[in-house]
């Protein structure tokens, strides 16, 4: 008996708006939508798909009331594949993001930030190639 991974679900106050900064974040696009709920990700999973090798989650995002108050115990990692992770963090400041503390330390070399709702991600190396 096996399961696999499918969707990673993140409880929010705005469904839609979270979505649309994910797919901009990671070149996603919405997959399903119903009432209260948005789901995104670079493919459209199949029951065949899945059943037949692992596959990238995608990420759902379900309306909740409640709202976030204390660090994630589970959080995104990111990294650039096209520039560098300056620019990368420069990038997802313009679509709303935050830089962030939660005890990290300045010796870092990955930046933590946050999404428009609080959520905790990380921005590592870059993956670009370099010259």
């Amino acid at each position: 008996m096996t399961s696999r991974f499918t969707e990673l679900t993140i409880d929010c106050h705005d469904p839609e708006m979270l979505a649309a900064f994910w797919c901009e974040v990671l070149d996603f696009k919405v997959i399903d939508r119903s009432e209260g709920k948005v789901e995104i990700g670079s493919w459209v999973p199949t029951i065949e798909d899945v059943r037949a090798r692992q596959m990238p989650p995608t990420l759902q995002f379900i309306l909740v009331p409640e709202g976030k108050t204390v660090k994630n115990r589970l959080h995104l990692d990111v990294s650039p594949i096209d520039g560098s992770t300056e620019d990368e963090v420069t990038r997802l400041l313009g679509l709303g993001a935050t830089t962030t503390d939660v005890g990290q330390g300045s010796d870092r070399n990955w930046v933590v930030m946050a999404d428009p709702e609080g959520n905790e991600f990380d921005v590592l190396r870059t993956l670009a190639p370099q010259n």
